[in-house]
């Protein structure tokens, strides 16, 4: 073995390498650790800042190709494991106990696919190996339980000197809670604004959530109490707009994209859902049922990053109605496809604000 080849000559060699997204070195970063070497044999252990990461593959390549010009290296391996970094805290706003970033999926107007846009954000996150939450904070149409496949299951309550402290149900790696698991099925909640505050405060510090790398919050479409009471309540990592290509959505969710943004609040980005449909016989086929090119344009207009475009599919409504979210589902589908990306770059800007 030559005598150059050691830890120290391991990490100098990727002091040069950066992570993407954080334009920084990986050794600075101290992404790097457990350096060993052995008979030529280099082995060390890349901490990425999400198990989401978009360029994990391109970031391992670059290490391997930084640490294979050492004379004497014969075999490089990388272990990959993920930190997912804890979101600043805010002086006027209080986090949540384990809980280590929040992120508010919203929409100006109803009926843009926003309950299916988190719901499959939460699981993606989940499948890539985080520990995720997600809380249905539409009081008023509460869908989540029915789209993870919980329609039967039960909350459970325990007392403690804080109050009452509800059980989150789990399935498909998400813990969840929801309204729909307090009230009949065909019960309306006929609520004010003053219930309605008291319920999502309660569904972010009365909950068992144990320890999170994302807690997902679901909201009710506009710019009412729910976004309200999240925004002022919790320090919060993001929000993630949803629309679709039609203009009356649009507008809408420029309102929405606005509020967030006086709350002060960072706006992740925009996703463009239902951006076309394909037809099940006819899979090389598109049709821009609402329109097309909307959310590039509003992305261009008011400088927020489009996160990705989810075409309209017939697995999609499919997958939400029984329950198996169409990222688990059909995961080679088109819209499972273009969900993944879109989780795995909030997961990126997540940790990018954090850590800058």
């Amino acid at each position: 073995m030559s005598e150059s080849l050691t830890p120290s000559a391991v990490l100098e060699v990727l002091r040069p390498v950066q992570d993407p997204e954080l334009r920084k070195s990986l050794v600075e970063l101290n992404m790097i650790r457990n350096v060993q070497t052995n008979n030529g044999q280099v082995r060390f252990t890349l901490v990425l800042t999400t198990p989401s990461c978009p360029l994990r593959e391109f970031i391992v390549e670059d290490c391997k190709k930084a640490v294979q010009q050492l004379p004497g290296v014969v075999d490089v391996a990388v272990e990959v494991t993920a930190e997912t970094p804890q979101q600043k805290a805010l002086p006027d706003r209080q986090g949540i106990d384990g809980i280590k970033n929040i992120i508010a999926v919203s929409s100006g107007k109803g009926g843009v696919g926003k309950s299916t846009v988190a719901v499959n954000l939460a699981v993606a996150l989940a499948k890539a190996g985080s520990k995720v939450g997600l809380i249905d904070a539409d009081i008023y149409g509460p869908n989540a339980p029915t789209m993870l496949g919980l329609t039967e299951a039960q909350v459970s309550v325990q007392k403690s000197d804080q109050g009452d402290i509800l059980q989150p149900v789990f399935n498909h790696g998400v813990k969840l809670v929801s309204m729909g698991f307090l009230i009949d099925p065909d019960q309306p909640v006929i609520w004010r604004g003053p219930m309605l505050n008291g319920i999502i405060r309660q569904f972010l510090y009365q909950v068992a959530w144990g320890e999170l790398d994302y807690l997902i919050v679901d909201l009710p479409p506009g710019t009412g109490d729910a976004q309200l009471t999240l925004a002022q309540a919790v320090p919060m990592a993001g929000a993630v707009i949803v629309t679709t290509p039609q203009t009356v959505a649009l507008i809408d969710s420029r309102r929405g994209l606005k509020m967030f943004q006086q709350m002060g609040v960072p706006v992740l980005g925009i996703v463009e859902n239902m951006s076309y449909f394909i037809p099940p016989d006819m899979p090389e086929k598109q049709y821009d049922i609402f329109g097309s090119g909307g959310g590039q344009k509003t992305s261009e207009e008011l400088g927020i990053p489009l996160l990705g475009c989810v075409p309209l599919e017939m697995s999609l409504r499919q997958g939400g109605d029984r329950g198996v979210p169409i990222v688990l589902a059909d995961p080679e589908s088109a819209s499972a496809k273009a969900l993944t990306q879109i989780a795995q770059q909030v997961a990126a800007k997540v940790s990018v604000a954090a850590l800058t």
